[in-house]
């Protein structure tokens, strides 16, 4: 009976062990996801995107911890604004960076609205970026019904009125869920940038340029995760 009782003394121990093992794996896995970014022998060109919900970023910090550039969310539908676009932009050339602006697009709302609004915040500056389109929104919430063929003609307008305002072809940064829908990449000729943490995603039937490489990366240039962004050698 004591020996019975000594060896299930030594399951349990085991089994604390093998728990407290998994627990400190888990905990090390999540932080390394948190900090984890592209080995720049394989990306050499890294940097970031900023939006409003990022807070008070410091881009000289960012520029220290390896970006050479940053997109900068300036709009969103017709009415959509982030107020501190134009301090992050100031900010982020006197920091050294190359800057880009970027546009959510809405499929319940006309393109000649939204390009407007981001018109009204975004300069015409030879040495912008060419500027962003986030496709991340689908029609399933929209008031009214909006067919497939109507979010793509009003998408091509919205992008040719961008172009036109910033006299570069504009990059598609497309999400799974939006691709899935409506099968965008394989339908508009442009440069395209794909979203997936740690991996890089297969969900576009034509190669990416530039890649959300960590959607949450926890860093010194804000209190606030940062979207880490890696291009395409």
């Amino acid at each position: 009976m004591a020996r019975k009782r000594k060896s299930r003394g030594w399951l349990w121990r085991a089994i604390a062990l093998l728990l407290l093992l998994v627990a400190a794996g888990a905990v090390w896995l999540w932080w390394d996801v948190q900090h984890w970014t592209p080995e720049e022998s394989v990306y050499p060109d890294q940097g970031a995107f900023v939006g409003a919900g990022n807070g008070l970023v410091n881009f000289r910090t960012l520029g220290a911890i390896g970006a050479s550039f940053v997109y900068l969310e300036a709009s969103e539908g017709a009415k959509g604004q982030d107020a501190r676009f134009t301090r992050n932009y100031a900010a982020a050339k006197e920091a050294g960076l190359q800057v880009g602006a970027a546009h959510n697009f809405d499929p319940c709302v006309l393109a000649d609205g939204q390009s407007a609004n981001f018109a009204t915040m975004v300069p015409r500056q030879g040495d912008l970026l060419p500027s962003a389109i986030a496709l991340t929104i689908t029609a399933k919430d929209c008031p009214k019904r909006v067919s497939d063929a109507a979010i793509e003609s009003e998408l091509m307008t919205l992008i040719n009125q961008i172009e036109n305002h910033t006299g570069k072809p504009a990059i598609l940064k497309i999400s799974a869920e939006f691709e899935e829908q409506y099968a965008i990449s394989a339908k508009l000729e442009r440069n395209l940038w794909v979203s997936q943490t740690r991996f890089a995603p297969t969900y576009t039937q034509r190669p990416w340029l530039l890649w959300s490489a960590n959607q949450h990366l926890q860093s010194a240039a804000s209190e606030q995760p940062i979207e880490w962004v890696a291009v395409q050698p």
